[in-house]
């Protein structure tokens, strides 16, 4: 659908009729699309975007703005938290968020971008992501202008009757418009008929709360233009798209991602949390404070002219304040500057490779260091033994090796941890 012609078409005529509109500009309306497009790699389209947020300040009647979650993956890292910075600032803006909690979706397993069939969840698996979630939410959200759905209260109700005459309202050729789907029928992988379903039932719950505008990733495209179709068939105002690019990892390189070991967790500690921002390559910079941080753009660029380690610093600082307070953000670079800047790290040491999975320190130490367990437990217990600059004190303790972490055993032996 991403590259439906009559979409395309409708995007461009409603940017055309924006800008040929003969009204005076609106400072107000002007300011906040300057700030809500901040980052967005398309937003589907800015002229109707323009004429909600007009209409919304005329009626004095706040836009619904969706956010759908499928709650597989409850721990949220600052890859994720870009597109809830959005949802947060429509709401400073004085707009209602909608958070679709999954339950119901989730347990067919959302398809976007994957080869293959994902695993479905149980119900009882759905329901303990969900509660992480909404308990993580509101550190970027205002829990006074945020109203969360299951959509299990409407798609769980319906009859069989219902969903065909639901799947009646697109087509197939609509359906293989999306690449992967086209991709795997063209390789001979499978495609279950449930995942062709998918993208139709997040787009129903776009119907069901009347959404005015819907954040995603760039990887949801398809399934929110499906939204758009299946309210313009309903009878609804279609609902503006906008798309957030993904955040790289502190790799630089691959899409932040906990499997990958390497993210950064808005429930990291303080000091680990700088720590990782100051692991990422300096080219990674910009993406971070763009779409990381309030920062003004044109303090960003002054910032990145000037020496990386400085600006990298100020975006450590920044991000730390925002999950935790400015004391914990100036202690953290405290932390780091004693650690790492003032030498008492060197520069060279060894790498070693391991997997982003949960270990025990005991078996990290064995695996880093070849030391046996019981000498790795007795240098925990005389605090000889620290990752990321942080003591271990309960050889009991388990850990995610992610990229540049360093483990210290004993004054001497340092490694660091590369993640294959």
């Amino acid at each position: 659908m991403q590259d439906n012609q009559h979409e395309s078409q409708h995007h461009q005529a409603s940017n055309d009729a924006a800008n040929t509109d003969n009204t005076e500009p609106n400072p107000a309306i002007e300011a906040a699309l300057k700030r809500l497009s901040r980052g967005a790699d398309d937003i589907i389209s800015t002229g109707e975007l323009r004429e909600k947020l007009l209409k919304s300040q005329r009626e004095g009647k706040p836009l619904r703005i969706k956010l759908g979650l499928d709650p597989t993956a409850p721990d949220i890292h600052l890859g994720f938290a870009v597109v809830l910075k959005k949802l947060r600032a429509f709401q400073d803006l004085g707009h209602e968020a909608h958070l679709i909690i999954g339950d119901f979706t989730a347990q067919i397993g959302d398809p976007t971008g994957k080869s293959k069939t994902r695993p479905q969840l149980t119900r009882a698996q759905v329901e303990e992501n969900a509660h992480t979630y909404q308990e993580q939410l509101y550190r970027i959200l205002d829990r006074s202008k945020t109203k969360v759905h299951f959509n299990g209260d409407w798609l769980g109700s319906m009859t069989f009757a219902e969903v065909i005459k639901l799947a009646a309202k697109y087509t197939v050729a609509q359906t293989l418009e999306r690449e992967d789907f086209a991709q795997r029928i063209r390789t001979n992988k499978p495609l279950g008929l449930h995942e062709i379903l998918y993208p139709l039932c997040q787009g129903w719950d776009s119907v069901m709360i009347n959404a005015d505008v819907e954040l995603g990733g760039t990887d949801q495209r398809f399934n929110n233009l499906v939204g758009r179709e299946l309210q313009r068939t309903s009878g609804q105002e279609s609902q503006v798209v906008l798309l957030m690019p993904l955040l790289v990892g502190t790799d630089g390189v691959q899409k932040m991602s906990k499997s990958l070991g390497n993210y950064i967790g808005i429930n990291d500690p303080p000091a680990e949390m700088f720590g990782k921002v100051m692991s990422i390559p300096d080219d990674a910079m910009r993406n971070y404070f763009t779409l990381c941080t309030d920062i003004p753009l044109d303090e960003v660029e002054t910032l990145l002219a000037g020496h990386p380690m400085d600006a990298k610093k100020r975006l450590g600082r920044d991000i730390v304040a925002q999950y935790w307070s400015p004391a914990a953000a100036t202690e953290a670079q405290v932390s780091f500057e004693k650690q790492f800047s003032q030498r008492e790290v060197p520069d060279e040491m060894p790498e070693v490779e391991l997997a982003a999975e949960p270990v025990g320190v005991v078996e990290l130490l064995r695996r880093v260091f070849d030391v046996s367990g019981g000498e790795a437990k007795r240098l925990i217990g005389q605090n000889a033994v620290s990752i990321d600059g942080e003591r271990v004190g309960d050889f009991n303790q388990t850990v995610v090796p992610h990229n540049g972490m360093i483990i210290k055993l004993g004054k001497r032996r340092y490694a660091r941890v590369k993640v294959g």
